[in-house]
């Protein structure tokens, strides 16, 4: 029952998620922060099974801390997604994880990026993107009023937008979003 989408901007990437813990019919909390650091420039949220998205995460924040230590470098962004992406293809042959992904970071050389992945492996370098239940009510909102080059205000009327959307559609309540 998440929900996860993001943007790119003019120099910035927007990510959002909703606070919720649910489980069938039960919500367990609204504080759930479904972001994580990967480092100072790249965040990564995740929809999918709680167990899934945690353990992945952690592994891959990790793993991403350890290439760095041990190469005394750290992968940009676009690096750091064919990582994940690997990531998720091996785990795909043994014991697969239920976690669909979105890898918002930037780059001094190539700048602002945003990637999605799902559970199969599938990546792909998007302008916008969701996951979860909100990929069929905010989608549509992007390609209405995502344009390219947006400033700061705009990207979060669009993203005010998509919160809309899915309070005023989605059956399931959602009242805390974290950015």
């Amino acid at each position: 029952m998440d929900s996860v989408f993001g943007l790119v901007g003019d120099g910035f990437a927007i990510i959002a998620a909703d606070a919720s813990a649910a489980r069938s019919i039960l919500v367990f909390k609204h504080d759930e922060d479904k972001i994580m650091e990967l480092d100072s420039h790249k965040l990564l949220v995740s929809a999918g099974t709680p167990a899934d998205c945690a353990t992945f995460n952690e592994y891959i924040q990790r793993n991403l801390k350890l290439y760095e230590l041990n190469n005394d470098v750290s992968l940009g962004t676009h690096g750091a997604a064919h990582f994940i992406r690997g990531e998720l293809a091996t785990a795909l042959r043994k014991g697969p994880y239920q976690a669909n992904l979105l890898l918002a970071g930037h780059d001094a050389q190539t700048g602002v990026a945003l990637y999605q992945m799902d559970y199969m492996a599938a990546l792909s370098k998007v302008n916008f993107g969701a996951h979860g239940y909100a990929a069929a009510f905010i989608l549509s909102v992007f390609d209405r009023d995502w344009v390219k080059g947006m400033n700061v205000e705009q990207s979060l009327d669009v993203v005010r937008k998509c919160i809309h959307e899915l309070k005023t559609r989605f059956l399931i309540s959602q009242p805390v979003f974290i950015l």
